[in-house]
C-alpha cells in the first residue's frame, strides 16, 4: 500500500507524480489531499480525467483493490485495514479532517513493512506522526524535496520529525515506486 499525503500545490503535485506512473502499475494509493468539509465533486472528477490509474473516493468498508486511486472523501478519515478501507469522522486532527497522520497511521498499522509514505507540499505539518509511525513500523517514507514544493512546510515537517528513507523532487518519485514495487529487486 502507498499512502500519499498533500495540502497547498497537492492537486498539482500529484497530477506531476502520477504523469510517471504507467497504467499497468497494480500497487494501490490512498490519498488524503486537505479540502474543506463541504467541497463538492470537483476535486474528484479533474483526478479522474488527469490521473492515470482509476480513481475514487472508497466506500466503508469498500476492498482495497490494486491499481486504482482512493481519495479521502471529504470530511472523513480514511483508514487502512488489511483488507479494506474505513471511514471515520471522529475529530480532525492537526484541525484536519481527512487527517494525512490518520490515513498513514492506520497503514502503518495494516501493513508493517509493506507501507510506503509519501509527503508532499503542504502547508502545515500534518503527516509527521504518521510518517514516524510507518518508520516506526519498517515501511519506507518519501518525502518531497521541500525545495520542488509549492508550500515547503508539510515536507520539512517531516524532515523535522524523521529521517526519511528518501527526499526527492517529484519528478523522480514514480521511478522510484517503481523500484520499489517491482517484485525482482
Amino acid at each position: 500500500m502507498i499512502v500519499i499525503g498533500a495540502s497547498l500545490g497537492g492537486v498539482r503535485a500529484l497530477t506531476a507524480m502520477f504523469r510517471h506512473i504507467p497504467t499497468t502499475f497494480q500497487t494501490p494509493f490512498a490519498v488524503v489531499l486537505h479540502r474543506q468539509k463541504d467541497s463538492d465533486g470537483t476535486l474528484l472528477e479533474v483526478l479522474k480525467r488527469d490521473l492515470p490509474l482509476q480513481v475514487n473516493e472508497p466506500l466503508d468498508k469498500e476492498p482495497i483493490l490494486p491499481g486504482r486511486i482512493y481519495i479521502a472523501p471529504a470530511d472523513y478519515h480514511l483508514l487502512v485495514e488489511p483488507t479494506h478501507f474505513c471511514l471515520s469522522i471522529d475529530d480532525p486532527v492537526r484541525y484536519a479532517r481527512p487527517s494525512i497522520d490518520v490515513l498513514f497511521e492506520s497503514a502503518a498499522d495494516a501493513c508493517g513493512r509493506e507501507a510506503i509514505g509519501i509527503i508532499l507540499t503542504g502547508a502545515n505539518i500534518d503527516g509527521s506522526e504518521g510518517a514516524a509511525r510507518i518508520k516506526a513500523c519498517g515501511g519506507r517514507i518519501i518525502v518531497q524535496d521541500p525545495k520542488t514544493a509549492e508550500a515547503p512546510q508539510m515536507p520539512q515537517g517531516v524532515l523535522a520529525r524523521i529521517d526519511p528513507d528518501y527526499i526527492l523532487p517529484l519528478d523522480r518519485i514514480a521511478s522510484l515506486l517503481l523500484e520499489l514495487t517491482s517484485p525482482i529487486r
